[in-house]
């Protein structure tokens, strides 16, 4: 009766062709080519050792990854996971982003190239951020009051503050429809 022998796990066609072309490029000694290598670690043997051991340990390392997503699969209802406040209602979601505005505004201060007015304006539900030029719609302020809007974030008269909100919606629909 023919015994056939089984070949260890890590002992794969690849792995094995690596550790035979590692033996006949170094003739069995230092694998990394040096005459009268001294280093134990280079040595074939012991570098063949170190690296069946990291191949094993890549292995335990796959095959628990595989069972962690095999146990997931399995004992996953397949159902969306919410956050734990719970979860909108279609009419709540639409009542909601109605409500929310469409851009925050960030700050006021004076371009140090162009030395004009500017407002940094955030897109909402976004990372984006807009610098509106104001240009002349400050000019009707006098420069004190100008200067502690800027600086102190002092309120500017209401004529003042509907130019520019009037120009920050232009420049963010401008942006929306690109």
């Amino acid at each position: 009766m023919a015994k056939t022998q089984t070949l260890p796990k890590w002992a794969t066609l690849d792995r094995r062709n690596v550790l035979v072309q590692m033996f006949l490029n170094s003739g069995g000694f230092c694998v990394y080519g040096h005459k009268k290598c001294l280093i134990p670690e280079h040595h074939y043997s012991l570098h063949s050792e170190l690296l069946i051991k990291d191949w094993k340990h890549l292995d335990i390392e796959q095959r628990l990854a595989e069972w962690e997503a095999e146990r997931k699969a399995l004992h996953s209802l397949g159902q969306r996971t919410y956050p734990i406040r719970g979860q909108f209602s279609a009419v709540s979601r639409d009542i909601y982003a109605e409500n929310q505005p469409l851009y925050y505004l960030e700050g006021q201060a004076v371009s140090g190239i162009t030395l004009k007015p500017f407002v940094r304006v955030r897109i909402a539900s976004s990372y984006i951020r807009l610098y509106v030029d104001l240009g002349e719609a400050l000019r009707q302020v006098s420069k004190s009051k100008r200067r502690k809007a800027i600086r102190y974030g002092k309120p500017l008269p209401p004529t003042i503050r509907v130019a520019i909100m009037r120009m920050i919606m232009e420049a963010v629909k401008d942006y929306q429809a690109h």
